[in-house]
């Protein structure tokens, strides 16, 4: 790609971009600063969505009403609407003001990018369960369990359910929206240490709630819960660029890990405390991204500077 000499301030033509950028308001705020809006508006969104599951019988018991339970859980009738209200809503909301319909044109494009070599599918299938089972193993000094068929059996159609709930309600926003335009910005290793810790405090208000396991929970579990994402999200940035920004792989990553422990990790490993599995995930993680920041000296799959990265977002 040849390089263009650059065009001087004062003798740059207005152009529509320029006009947008100077609007006053509301919308001109939101396209000067689309990255900060977007995570204002995701945790307010959520956390006012969450507040009466907060206040419910099943948080803080404030409000006398308890959440219907759906497959033995409340969280697709306390958790869900909250958890798509802000990331995925929030990113939409601005991209539509920032970015008007050819915006969600090229949105819907990066979110339905399947065609990813197909070795890569085969990595994240494998690799998170390989990986969180090694490390709860060596938290619990034994080996796991064969889990049984009606794990097995379970683990697709969970894993598919999880795409469709947590998967689209979260990534759409954190890696899709915000990842490519800090990182164009700060780098691969500043952008995750901006978008992982934020990833984590959006979830705080939940450890108030049966799905923290509140009243029992303890001030290390959000701790150690933010510190997990952290870790976590320079696996998360490897893998959204090496897949080219394939949403679907970025999304099956995440979700791996919420299937592999809501449906396979008890049975496989009973004599560990649910806290091991934080514990256990956590230490995957930190593994994961130490390895990863050194073999990749901090780039992270990230390419080099490209026109398609500098058309994101200028501003926070």
């Amino acid at each position: 790609m040849s390089i263009q000499a650059p065009v001087s301030i004062e003798t740059e033509p207005v152009g529509k971009g320029d006009r947008e950028d100077r609007a006053t308001g509301l919308r001109g705020s939101i396209r000067r600063h689309p990255v900060t809006w977007f995570f204002s508006l995701a945790m307010l969104l959520s956390w006012a969505a969450w507040a009466p599951y907060v206040l419910s019988e099943n948080g803080l018991g404030l409000w006398h009403f308890a959440f219907p339970a759906v497959g033995g859980t409340t969280q697709l009738s306390g958790v869900l609407p909250g958890a798509y209200l802000g990331p995925i809503g929030s990113a939409l909301l601005v991209t539509a003001v920032t970015e008007g319909r050819a915006g969600l044109r090229a949105w819907r494009g990066r979110m339905t990018k399947f065609r990813v070599n197909w070795r890569w599918y085969a990595v994240v299938l494998l690799s998170v369960p390989a990986a969180l089972t090694l490390s709860s193993a060596a938290l619990g000094d034994r080996g796991p369990l064969m889990p049984s068929a009606t794990v097995l059996a379970a683990y697709l159609p969970g894993l598919i359910l999880q795409l469709i709930t947590t998967g689209l309600a979260e990534e759409p926003g954190w890696r899709e929206f915000a990842m490519p335009r800090l990182q164009h910005r700060y780098g691969p290793v500043v952008a995750t240490l901006v978008v992982g810790p934020l990833w984590g405090v959006w979830h705080l208000p939940l450890f108030l709630t049966e799905w923290g396991g509140y009243p029992d929970v303890t001030w290390t579990a959000p701790v150690e819960f933010v510190g997990t994402t952290i870790a976590f999200s320079f696996v998360m940035t490897w893998v959204f660029n090496r897949s080219g920004e394939s949403m679907p792989l970025v999304m099956l990553l995440h979700c791996g890990v919420n299937n592999f422990f809501s449906i396979a990790w008890s049975g496989m490993f009973p004599w560990l405390s649910s806290g091991n599995a934080a514990h256990a995930f956590l230490l995957s993680s930190m593994v994961g991204a130490l390895v990863l920041l050194v073999a990749t000296r901090g780039r992270l799959g990230c390419p080099p500077a490209s026109s398609a990265h500098a058309l994101r977002g200028r501003t926070l």
